[in-house]
């Protein structure tokens, strides 16, 4: 037996491989970011815990900012729907991608210069070309000629409208009402102000999708249905030239044409 080959056999697979070494449990780019955050959490008090915090701080700026922002409801002008204290998370980019507001919709938006100064949340009654009117024979909101039942959501016990109106929106803008009618100032209230109680659509901040405070009234704001039979502005506006191209014999007449 040639024992010196079976030691020189053991001697070399003794020898620890290449393969064999200890693994590194922090790759480059864990080492780098452990060292940079320790470095900054010593000029800190708290250490690291207070840069966790600070990044945490700045991401929620950011979704605020660009994304997501909470808001409070400071008046019952949206009752019964939205309650005084009310949180509700505005989505600010409903709109932001070739989207616009539509009829039904809760916006946010800034009052300065068409409303007042500060923030206000109203509902969405007409888009640009609309012709909104009220009220009809039976007390209803029409908007394009067709009627619009708003008894889901306006507040119990109130009109569309104590005070009548018959504006056509300017494209660019909103026609916009509170859900409590008697306790709202809305567009109805500005008729006869600069803009003309419309909302431009660059000062809409976004749509209010969700009641998060407080959580037994958390809930999510859907579009109701109350618009989906209204037509486009020029649908509606060619439906009316039709009516008045011809004329039904046996109808009564009717000075106004959206009733």
């Amino acid at each position: 037996m040639d024992t010196e080959t079976q030691h020189t056999e053991r001697d070399r697979s003794s020898r620890p491989s290449d393969s064999e070494q200890p693994s590194d449990p922090e790759g480059p780019e864990e080492r780098s970011r452990s060292a940079f955050t320790g470095r900054i959490g010593d000029w800190l008090p708290g250490g690291r815990i207070t840069v966790i915090l600070l990044i945490l701080l700045l991401f929620l700026l950011l979704v605020s900012t660009f994304v997501l922002q909470p808001f409070q409801i400071p008046s019952g002008s949206m009752e019964r729907g939205l309650r005084i204290g009310d949180r509700v998370l505005v989505n600010k980019l409903a709109y932001r991608f070739d989207g616009r507001p539509r009829r039904g919709d809760i916006v946010v938006f800034d009052g300065t210069g068409s409303f007042g100064h500060g923030d206000y949340i109203k509902r969405v009654v007409g888009v640009g070309g609309d012709h909104v009117v009220c009220c009809d024979e039976e007390g209803r909101v029409r908007v394009n000629g067709q009627p619009v039942d708003e008894s889901a959501f306006l507040y119990p016990g109130d009109r569309p409208s104590t005070v009548p109106f018959d504006v056509v929106v300017p494209d660019g803008t909103l026609f916009v009402l509170g859900d409590h009618r008697s306790d709202s100032s809305d567009s109805r209230d500005h008729l006869g102000s600069p803009g003309g109680g419309m909302v431009p659509l660059d000062d809409v901040i976004g749509r209010a999708d969700w009641i998060v405070w407080p959580f037994g009234h958390a809930t999510r704001l859907d579009r109701p249905d109350a618009y989906a039979r209204v037509p486009d502005a020029e649908a509606g506006a060619g439906a009316a030239s039709g009516a008045g191209a011809a004329p039904d014999p046996g109808a009564a007449p009717d000075g106004d044409a959206d009733g």
